[in-house]
């Protein structure tokens, strides 16, 4: 991204509010507990005391927001399709509806995650790569589309994270052709990039 775009677009997230995130419909937890097993999320993720490949599921199964765990999704995802590629199992498809339920059963919430600070975000969106394989309000890369004109497919949470969970197998794999560092997020990175993508950073 040239500097000129990268100033104009802080300049716009530092006084930009982002607009409300559009409301999650609240999901069911116990229908999500069988997502979690018909998944193949139960093979790896096991009680604590019970000897799994991924974490167990206490450390997922625990008070966070949805933001914040599908940030925690993008980062397990390219360890998972490795466990799934040598078990010769497909990638699981997550519609939007079916991830509001896991989030239900995994306790996250919305009402947990914490108001975007956009200009964080615009310095995700630099530091992360992002701009690497994509571009913005047609600045960067071209491997993937303009994360400018996705904004529909970031709110509510469970739509961005069944839509993220379909996008990582590609991600991934694009990064390593390109030989760049598959991006990770920690805290509120997820929140704070999200919150900058919706605004458009000035886009009509």
């Amino acid at each position: 991204m040239r500097p000129a775009g990268i100033a104009s677009c802080l300049l716009a997230g530092a006084l930009l509010v982002a607009a409300p995130a559009p409301a999650q419909a609240p999901g069911d937890a116990a229908r999500g507990r069988g997502l979690f097993a018909g998944k193949h999320c139960a093979r790896c993720h096991r009680p604590s005391g019970q000897p799994g490949a991924g974490p167990a599921l206490g450390q997922l199964r625990r008070p966070q927001g949805a933001y914040e765990l599908a940030g925690r999704l993008w980062n397990h995802a390219p360890a998972m399709f490795t466990a799934l590629t040598q078990e010769r199992l497909d990638w699981p498809t997550i519609s939007a509806a079916e991830m509001g339920d896991l989030m239900a059963y995994l306790h996250a919430d919305p009402r947990r995650d914490p108001a975007p600070d956009l200009g964080k975000g615009q310095l995700a969106l630099v530091g992360k790569g992002c701009l690497k394989c994509h571009s913005f309000r047609r600045e960067g890369g071209r491997v993937g589309p303009d994360l400018a004109a996705q904004r529909a497919s970031y709110a509510p949470p469970a739509t961005w994270a069944a839509t993220m969970w379909g996008h990582t197998p590609r991600m991934a794999a694009a990064a390593i052709q390109r030989g760049v560092l598959y991006p990770r997020f920690s805290g509120h990175e997820m929140v704070n990039l999200i919150g900058f993508l919706r605004s458009g950073a000035g886009a009509p």
